[in-house]
């Protein structure tokens, strides 16, 4: 199959806009659960997943967590200007760059630009009944272009050297909730549009396949003997780009950081590389793992950068999609593994672009709970590529029968 020569206009279908979930239900796991199992549909409520689960299977979460990555600042002629958190610059590690005293920098973008030209803006906030400012600074030079657009590089600069940028962001960043909400975020999007099982900080949209779980349900799974397992990749807001060119090789996938533990991938080799994924931010992080691994088959010593995985190097050179040179999973893992042993590291840190449509032949995922995404976007074609294509079959069922939509939206189990 051609994939790069996909059109996206073939995955498309009308949602209405008040199928779209503009808040959660009060209680997560009381949202409707349809069950796509070897090409046919039913319905059940979301806390017996459970139930639909094979003992002793490995499931995988993604535990990022979002940040309040919007920032508001008002310049001196009233001009409100919005900066927006996309990933850090300097230093460029997550977890250092939010325990940051006096001084940081991000790649960012800005709402109403033309309007800051030049010149630092600057915002008073208040901690513990202190007063700070913070003072953020553009570096055009130092500026790039990524998938989602421009991301600036701003510097921000704290009177402190007691306050962290993580406490500045609890104190004035607002929660990033999807533009198709078309509402503005209120107090309990920061409860709700985290997962319960959310931890590392980095995200600016969440992986929210995952917002339906609670603690029973977890527990739920624990009692069926279900191997729970976490990895992390921080959510980029190119995960809401829609596809405008009309085949998807004109489509840029924004990277994104990921970062696998040691023994998350030892509990994949022991599961001979089957997983069930919870969500497509899992979905696209162990689907790397396979392509990391075939890279150093062929090159050990390779740099965590060289590890990065490109958006089409599961189909170029002939690859189609499918294995590479008859390298199974399970070596591609022992192959990261080895790598980790030689680097004494515990963590593979490393960032994707994979892209994954049909064409595409699944090495590791073997079930997926996810929701309903938008129609012609790269997470739909994702979806595809997991039932053979037979996607209309799930969304005309959901469409029916009263399913709601998106990040807020119910959930679905497919089983290929």
């Amino acid at each position: 199959m051609d994939t790069k020569h996909i059109k996206i206009s073939d995955y498309n279908y009308p949602l209405p806009d008040e199928r779209i979930a503009k808040f959660p239900l009060a209680q997560r796991d009381h949202s409707k659960l349809l069950v796509y199992k070897h090409g046919q549909v039913s319905e059940d409520v979301f806390y017996h997943l459970p139930d639909y689960l094979p003992s002793g299977a490995l499931m995988v979460f993604n535990n990022t967590k979002v940040i309040q990555a919007r920032m508001h600042f008002r310049k001196s002629t009233g001009a409100l200007i919005e900066i927006f958190l996309m990933e850090p610059a300097a230093p460029v590690d997550y977890e250092q760059i939010f325990q940051t005293r006096g001084h940081c920098a991000w790649r960012c973008m800005i709402g109403n630009l033309k309007k800051w030209k030049e010149g630092p803006l600057h915002r008073e906030f208040d901690i513990k009944g202190h007063q700070f400012v913070l003072t953020a600074t553009r570096n055009d030079t130092a500026s790039v272009h990524v998938a989602t657009g421009t991301n600036f590089w701003i510097d921000f600069d704290w009177n402190s050297d007691v306050i962290s940028f993580a406490e500045i962001l609890e104190a004035i960043g607002e929660l990033p909730i999807p533009p198709y909400l078309n509402r503005d975020t209120v107090e309990s999007d920061k409860t709700t549009y985290q997962t319960v099982y959310s931890k590392i900080k980095g995200s600016v949209a969440a992986p929210t396949a995952g917002l339906h779980f609670t603690d029973d349900v977890l527990k739920q799974l624990d009692a069926k003997g279900i191997d729970r397992e976490e990895l992390t990749l921080h959510v980029g807001a190119g995960t809401f780009k829609p596809v405008k060119s009309q085949a998807i090789d004109g489509h840029e996938m924004h990277s994104e950081y990921i970062v696998v533990r040691r023994s998350t991938l030892e509990k994949l080799v022991r599961h001979e590389c089957a997983a069930i994924a919870v969500g497509t931010t899992s979905v696209r992080t162990l689907e790397s793992l396979y392509y990391i691994g075939v890279k150093l088959q062929a090159n050990p010593n390779a740099t965590e950068g060289q590890l990065h995985v490109n958006q089409w190097e599961p189909y170029d050179g002939g690859r189609d999609g499918h294995l590479v040179d008859g390298i199974t999973p399970v070596q591609a893992v022992h192959n990261i593994l080895d790598y980790l042993d030689r680097n004494q590291l515990e963590a593979l840190h490393t960032s994707t672009q994979i892209i994954i449509a049909p064409g595409y032949d699944y090495k590791i995922v073997k079930r997926l709970v996810t929701n309903f995404h938008q129609p012609q976007s790269t997470l739909l074609l994702l979806v595809s590529a997991f039932v053979h294509g037979d996607w209309r079959t799930i969304y005309d069922y959901a469409l029916a029968h009263d399913f709601r939509f998106l990040s807020y939206g119910d959930s679905s189990l497919l089983i290929p």
